[in-house]
């Protein structure tokens, strides 16, 4: 685990957090499971449950977790999993929506896991508020807590990477940043971490979407590799 003292007090992460427990409510009301539209993207997620099945059983942190509902997707696949979110209200709704299942606060630049122990760690649409010169890290930090042949399942909106940051959403006064990449951008970071490319999948905007969806799949090396 990382120094997460240091971690958990960054400007970033205060921020996020601090926007996220104003908007959890109205943002949960809206997407109390965004997978239910989306069939590629569950798909996804089930073979990404599939390499984790057979590379042995072994827990899965959603990280970034929201309402909790891809937690529970897994779950209900038979993927022992548990979500972490930097946001206490979204941890709360979360274990309010799915009491039966484990979610704490936490953020993914310090995993409060031993290392080698997660079969798999999903991060869908929460990179995104990590920056550049800390995403690097984060994914280190994936691979300190993932087994070998553990495997990490990453969705992002996908564009040339810009920068957006929002002052208000949901008519709450936030201060949130959002960091958009191109799939090689994130490619390269994942590498530079260690850990291997497995698949790249790209999804064109769909109804109100106004960027691509990319899905990457990356594992941690058998010690053998």
């Amino acid at each position: 685990m990382t120094d997460s003292n240091a971690d958990l007090t960054a400007d970033f992460i205060e921020s996020t957090r601090s926007s996220y427990d104003a908007i959890a409510p109205a943002y949960g009301a809206e997407h109390p499971d965004s997978l239910v539209e989306s069939p590629l993207d569950r798909s996804l997620l089930t073979s990404f449950a599939d390499l984790v099945r057979t590379a042995g059983e072994a827990p899965v942190a959603d990280v970034g977790s929201g309402p909790g509902y891809v937690t529970a997707r897994l779950n209900d696949l038979g993927i022992p999993a548990f979500g972490i979110d930097i946001s206490p209200r979204m941890v709360a709704l979360a274990r309010e929506a799915h009491p039966q299942l484990r979610f704490e606060v936490g953020s993914m630049t310090s995993l409060d896991v031993p290392d080698g122990t997660l079969g798999g760690v999903v991060a869908l649409y929460s990179t995104i508020h990590i920056p550049d010169d800390r995403l690097p890290g984060v994914f280190a930090e994936f691979r300190r807590a993932l087994r070998p042949g553990g495997h990490v399942l990453l969705g992002f909106q996908g564009a040339d990477d810009e920068h957006l940051h929002l002052s208000e959403r949901y008519g709450q006064d936030i201060s949130l940043d959002y960091y958009f990449r191109t799939p090689a951008t994130v490619a390269s970071f994942l590498t530079q971490a260690g850990l291997h490319l497995y698949a790249e999948v790209l999804r064109k905007p769909q109804g109100e979407e106004k960027r691509p969806r990319v899905f990457i799949l990356a594992y941690k090396p058998p010690a053998a590799d």
